[in-house]
C-alpha cells in the first residue's frame, strides 16, 4: 500500500528540529508552486489542484510533498473564501453546509500512544445524545475531567498524549472501557443513551505474521478471532464506531467483521483506505466497511478529499473528518466537517491547543448558523441499519 500513502516531506536534517523541519516543503512552495500560480483565480480550486498535481508528477506526490501542496491548496480556499467574503464552510460547502459534527473524543490512549497501556490505541466518547454541538463539547468536558479523577482515586497516572487522552497503564483491555464508562456516570450522564463509546485498536500495530497478537489478554486471535472479541465487547458495552479493528490488508477479515457487526456499529476504515480513492473504491467492491475517515492529508489536496467522500457517500456510508496525531493550531478541518455536512469529527480530547482550536472553531460555526445550523446527534449514524431504525 506504500504505494498510495501520500508523503510529507520533513527535511530528515537530524541537526535541525530532530528531522522534522520543513524548510523544504517551504523551498517547494516558493521556488516550484509559486511562479505557477501567481494571476491564477483562486476560485479555480479544482484547476490549481491539478495543476499541483502535474508539478508534482508522481503517484504519491513524493516530488513537492504532501505537506507543501495541502498547504497550498488550503491557502488557495482561504484566499477565495475571504475575497468573496464568506466563512471558508460556506464558500466550500455552499448554502447547504449546516451540519455540526458529533465530536469522537479521544480520552483514554493505549497502543503506540501509551507505555504499558491497553493493546488498542484510542477510547473515545461519543455525546450523540445532546442537544446541540456546544452542549456535547461541555458533555465530553465534563466526561474527560471526571475520567482523571476516577484515574487519580485508582492510583493511575494523568499524563496525556498526543491526542490530549490520558495513558495510564492498565492491566486490561476491557479496563479502559470500564474506566470511561465510570467517569460517564460521574459526570451525570447515561451511557448507551446520552453518551456512546467509539474505538480505533490501530490493529496493523498488533498483526504480526498474520494474527493479532493481544499482550494484554495473553493470547493471539485470528481475523476471525477479532471480529469475535469485538462481537463480545458489542454485547457488553455501547459501543457505535470502531476503527481499524483489523490491519489495512486483511480485507478478507475486514468484510467478514462488516457481515457480522456492520448492521450494528459503523465501521471505520483509516488506515484500510487512507483517504484514497481506489481503496474506497475496493472496500465498496468487497463490502469492506461502512464508514471512511477523511484525513485531508493522507491524499494531499481539498478536490481530491472532496471527491474521496463523495464517493464514500455515494456508497451510502458514513463520513468521519479527521485530524493527525501531530497537529497544529489550524482549524481548517472544523470548517470542512461542516461544509461536507459529514456528521462526525474526530480531533481530540477537550485538551491541548491543537485540538481545543478545532472545537472552538466549531462553536463559533454554530454560533453564526443560529437556527440554520442543525447539530447531527444520532443521525450521525443513521447509515448503520440499527441505528436508521432506532431514529
Amino acid at each position: 500500500m506504500d504505494e498510495l500513502v501520500h508523503r510529507v516531506q520533513p527535511d530528515g536534517d537530524p541537526g535541525r528540529y530532530g528531522g522534522k523541519g520543513v524548510t523544504q516543503a517551504v523551498q517547494n512552495v516558493n521556488q516550484i508552486i509559486a511562479g505557477e500560480l501567481f494571476g491564477w483565480d483562486a476560485t479555480d480550486q479544482a484547476g490549481i489542484d491539478a495543476r499541483l498535481l502535474e508539478l508534482d508528477g508522481t503517484s504519491n506526490k513524493e516530488r513537492l510533498g504532501a505537506n507543501a501542496i495541502l498547504g497550498v491548496s488550503l491557502a488557495v480556499a482561504h484566499a477565495a473564501a475571504n475575497a468573496l467574503r464568506l466563512p471558508l464552510y460556506r464558500y466550500i460547502g455552499g448554502v447547504h453546509a449546516h451540519v455540526l459534527p458529533v465530536p469522537m473524543m479521544n480520552i483514554l490512549n493505549g497502543g503506540k500512544h501509551a507505555v504499558d497501556g491497553p493493546d488498542l490505541q484510542e477510547f473515545m466518547i461519543v455525546p450523540a445524545g445532546a442537544p446541540t454541538f456546544a452542549e456535547a463539547l461541555r458533555w465530553g468536558s465534563e466526561i474527560y475531567h471526571a475520567l482523571k479523577q476516577v484515574l487519580k482515586d485508582k492510583g493511575y497516572t494523568t499524563g496525556v498524549g498526543d491526542e490530549g487522552g490520558f495513558a495510564p497503564s492498565l492491566r486490561a483491555n476491557k479496563e479502559a472501557v470500564e474506566l470511561i464508562l465510570e467517569a460517564v456516570e460521574d459526570a451525570g450522564y447515561t451511557p448507551g443513551k446520552q453518551v456512546f463509546i467509539a474505538l480505533d485498536p490501530a490493529a496493523s500495530e498488533f498483526y504480526q505474521d498474520g494474527q493479532y497478537v493481544l499482550r494484554k489478554e495473553g493470547r493471539t486471535l485470528t481475523g476471525a478471532g477479532m471480529v469475535d472479541f469485538y462481537a463480545g465487547w458489542l454485547e457488553k458495552y455501547p459501543i457505535v464506531s470502531i476503527e481499524d479493528g483489523l490491519a489495512e490488508d486483511d480485507w478478507e477479515s475486514w468484510s467478514l467483521m462488516m457481515e457480522r457487526l456492520g448492521d450494528r456499529i459503523q465501521i471505520v476504515g483509516d488506515d484500510l483506505l487512507v483517504t484514497n480513492v481506489e481503496r474506497v473504491r475496493r472496500a465498496t467492491l468487497l463490502q469492506a466497511c461502512n464508514t471512511l475517515l477523511c484525513k485531508m492529508n493522507q491524499i494531499g489536496t481539498l478536490t481530491e478529499t472532496i471527491a474521496a467522500v463523495r464517493l464514500a457517500e455515494q456508497a451510502g456510508w458514513g463520513v468521519v473528518v479527521s485530524h493527525r496525531s501531530g497537529e497544529t493550531e489550524d482549524p481548517t478541518i472544523a470548517d470542512l466537517a461542516v461544509a461536507l455536512n459529514s456528521s462526525q469529527i474526530k480531533t481530540g480530547a477537550p485538551c491541548r491547543s491543537d485540538r481545543v482550536a478545532k472545537y472552538n472553531q466549531l462553536l463559533r460555526i454554530e454560533e453564526e448558523l443560529e437556527e440554520r445550523g442543525r447539530y447531527a446527534g444520532m443521525t450521525a449514524f443513521a447509515h448503520v441499519p440499527h441505528w436508521r431504525k432506532a431514529l
